[in-house]
């Protein structure tokens, strides 16, 4: 081809047709900018079709990641639940202490133990090249504000932590009722709401304390209601800033499923 158009060139020259060569010349310029332009077009698409495979597998991961934080999620929002449930409880006794039941106080106070703490999973997205690929702005701009929102529920679970760790586990311990709450929960088999292998059921005894508890004056104690009225409002709070999240969540996957192609 390159020898077919020297050919031609040579052949203008020599008959010294200036104006059909500068004619040539222009078209040859001509053919070798729409041969560059499409190379550039051809090389573009390949680059988007890369761009949308790799679009693809981070939803996909996504999707795995989010579905995961919602169960997360969703399972502190019970426990919270239940720590609420459990402190109406205790309030009750301490309003009616003639339906008091020692093993409902012992289960209660135990879910004013724990503190549940959401910690999601840090995927490789956020903050990189990677979340450029994503074409749904809506997607990325839910994703970009995503680390800022876990923080607001983070930040009210460690005020309850400072709580718990202050307030409730000494409480626990100077009323001597601690060996037979812990007794009382591990004597039947007990399973962490969070534990890993939902299956699991550990049981042990650590045997009931000898020494008679006063519970008349343990209830009689004003912490005794301060401290499950404070749970109440710490777990509401933090339960108001899950809710939020846990639409967000909701909102991502649909987002995330829509486009995610099942070719």
């Amino acid at each position: 081809m390159i020898k077919f158009f020297r050919r031609i060139r040579k052949s203008l020259l020599s008959e010294n047709k200036f104006s059909k060569y500068l004619l040539y010349a222009l078209g040859e310029i001509f053919l070798v900018m729409i041969g560059i332009l499409l190379a550039l077009q051809v090389n573009d698409w390949n680059e988007g079709r890369k761009g949308r495979i790799l679009e693809q597998k981070i939803l996909v991961q996504l999707k795995r990641e989010y579905e995961a934080n919602l169960a997360q999620l969703e399972e502190k929002i019970y426990m919270r639940n239940r720590a609420i449930e459990a402190s109406h409880k205790l309030l009750s006794f301490v309003d009616n202490p003639e339906i008091f039941d020692e093993e409902t106080f012992y289960t209660s106070w135990w879910h004013l133990a724990i503190d549940p703490t959401f910690d999601p999973i840090k995927n490789d997205i956020i903050g990189t090249d990677k979340l450029q690929l994503i074409q749904n702005e809506k997607l990325v701009s839910l994703l970009s504000n995503w680390s800022s929102e876990v923080y607001q529920v983070q930040e009210q679970e460690k005020q309850y932590q400072t709580f718990r760790n202050q307030f409730i586990v000494q409480l626990i311990i100077g009323s001597g009722t601690s060996r037979n709450l812990n007794n009382n929960i591990w004597k039947d088999g007990y399973s962490p709401v969070e534990a890993l292998d939902k299956s699991s059921s550990l049981e042990f005894r650590i045997n009931p304390s000898k020494r008679k508890i006063a519970f008349k004056k343990i209830l009689a104690d004003p912490e005794q209601e301060s401290i499950p009225a404070m749970a109440i409002s710490f777990h509401q709070n933090a339960n108001i800033q899950s809710a939020t999240l846990r639409n967000r969540i909701i909102e991502m996957l649909e987002i995330i499923n829509s486009e995610i192609k099942n070719d």
